[in-house]
């Protein structure tokens, strides 16, 4: 069993900070589950571009508001908490939060830990194995 606090993550370096966003990473590849689980902080006033073009991901917005927009089909969506959105065909996409927005997101494949976004918006696919114990 794993059992993790966010006050403990936030004072580890499973607690990630990047331009526009800070991230706190509490299950990872090497926690061997398959897929990773964060709770993510997007900053109000930012335009964030992403592309994940070598994971998917689920985020549940907690708290918040602001909008996302599919580059691929040009619509865009409200974010607000218990809003939902999927990155099922790793859609490129913009968040524009007019409030910090939290959300717990969920990654497959699972991210290592120190990722944040390239130049594209993407986390660098990883190709080494998961740890074990």
């Amino acid at each position: 069993m794993i059992v993790r606090t966010l006050k403990d993550i936030r004072k580890s370096d499973r607690h990630v900070e990047s331009a526009g966003w800070h991230s706190d990473r509490l299950l990872l590849k090497d926690d061997n589950m398959g897929f990773s689980f964060h709770v993510t902080t997007m900053f109000a006033g930012e335009e964030l571009h992403m592309h994940y073009q070598n994971h998917l991901e689920a985020v549940l917005v907690l708290k918040g508001a602001g909008t996302i927009e599919d580059l691929g089909t040009g619509e865009t969506h409200q974010l607000k908490a218990g809003v939902m959105y999927a990155l099922n065909n790793n859609d490129k996409h913009i968040v524009r939060p007019t409030e910090d927005i939290v959300c717990a997101c969920v990654f497959n494949p699972p991210v290592t830990g120190r990722e944040v976004h390239d130049e594209n918006g993407a986390y660098p696919a990883d190709s080494e194995p998961a740890l074990t114990d």
